[in-house]
């Protein structure tokens, strides 16, 4: 078990960007969050096999079509308290 927090920056708020992430992050079996920050980006919490949460960036990295993603950060975080789903706060 591997986790990740990340950072989208860029047009992500309002554009559907954590419903769309919650809807990838099911297909790759991760669970975790993806939260609107009062600076207009966008953070998203991963938890699950580190293949899968390399995708995930991936596809973080263009989001949505409705998404402009100018740029991403990724963090490695430990592991503790594991959601059981994907949430969108």
């Amino acid at each position: 078990m591997n986790a990740a927090r990340f950072i989208v920056r860029g047009k992500v708020q309002g554009v559907f960007f954590r419903a769309s992430a919650r809807e990838e992050a099911v297909k790759l079996k991760l669970t975790g969050h993806a939260r609107n920050m009062i600076d207009g980006s966008v953070e998203v919490v991963a938890y699950g096999p580190a293949a899968a949460i390399d995708q995930f960036e991936v596809w973080l990295h263009d989001g949505p079509p409705t998404a402009t993603v100018e740029e991403l950060f990724r963090e490695e975080i430990g592991v503790h308290d594991v959601p059981t789903d994907f949430l969108t706060k």
